[in-house]
């Protein structure tokens, strides 16, 4: 039976100048990273975001993360209909948290709090039985315990995960966090990759109809494995719902030239942009409401 697809906003806000990521210049990373050290100055972007009409946010689950979700509970009317789009797992963190208390001190320090002795029950059996499927699962809600009682209608897995198990072949994860994902939180789930063509060919081995795949699309080809061509005869002759990230090739292509080129390509359902600024923002949407009209 094929799954209801959960309508996408065409723009959806990103969160890489927040934590000092930019892959064309370290220096402008460092100064990001400076600036955006204080909750205030990531509101006040978002704040002018939303003010844009731009209501969903696709962020990582950086441990900060977690004060941009408590402020928009705090303020309901503020954040009305304003949606995040998870992404997940955010690496350093675990890395940080097994350093300090071991895998599963790191593992019981991000559970939720449902379910809470179900979970650790479930980890240490999973554990003990080495079940991929456990453990995966319980991962995937310790990751979301933050976004409790907010939207969250896509929930991603990150391109690092998702790119090596697609290059180790263990694509069932793959669908054990799909269904995890539709099951406990009644969202879609949603797939990063560097490599457009070669994830869709895994998605499709595990059965996966129509999916949410996020890559790397602009005409320069920057970032995307494969090259453009490959890219483009995907969006052309595959079933997916492409949602495009570095559109601007991190600078290197004009907004307007951008636009213009990405927006015409089939089956393109969202862009994922990041913008410090409102005039930045404002420009974004004005460039997309002009070659990418609502119908």
């Amino acid at each position: 039976m094929a799954e209801t697809a959960t309508p996408m906003n065409r723009l959806l806000f990103g969160d890489n100048q927040f934590f000092g990521v930019n892959h064309m210049s370290e220096e402008k990373a460092r100064a990001q990273q400076i600036r955006f050290q204080h909750l205030d100055a990531i509101m006040a972007v978002l704040d002018s975001a939303y003010d844009e009409g731009v209501r969903t946010f696709m962020c990582t689950t950086h441990d900060r993360i977690t004060d941009v979700c408590d402020r928009v509970r705090a303020e309901p009317a503020r954040y009305e209909g304003f949606s995040f789009y998870p992404c997940m797992p955010y690496a350093h963190k675990y890395a940080n948290a097994i350093t300090d208390d071991g895998f599963l001190g790191a593992v019981r320090r991000f559970l939720p709090e449902e379910g809470m002795l179900d979970s650790i029950a479930r980890g240490t059996s999973s554990l003990a039985r080495k079940d991929i499927e456990g453990v995966t699962t319980l991962l995937i809600d310790a990751e979301l315990k933050m976004f409790a009682g907010l939207s969250t209608p896509v929930i991603w897995l990150q391109n690092v995960v998702v790119d090596l198990l697609v290059g180790l072949g263990f694509t069932d994860a793959l669908r054990i966090f799909a269904d995890h994902v539709r099951t406990r939180y009644q969202a879609e789930p949603g797939f990063i990759t560097m490599n457009l063509p070669t994830t869709l060919d895994a998605l499709d081995r595990v059965g996966l109809d129509n999916p949410i795949v996020c890559s790397n699309i602009n005409k320069l080809g920057f970032r995307m494995s494969g090259g453009v061509d490959a890219y483009l005869d995907a969006l052309h002759n595959r079933r997916f719902r492409a949602v495009a990230m570095s559109v601007f090739a991190s600078g290197a292509i004009a907004p307007r030239e951008a636009i213009e080129w990405v927006t015409a390509l089939p089956q393109l359902e969202a862009i994922v942009f990041g913008a410090s600024s409102r005039a930045n923002i404002a420009s974004t949407v004005a460039l997309v409401d002009e070659y990418w009209p609502t119908a």
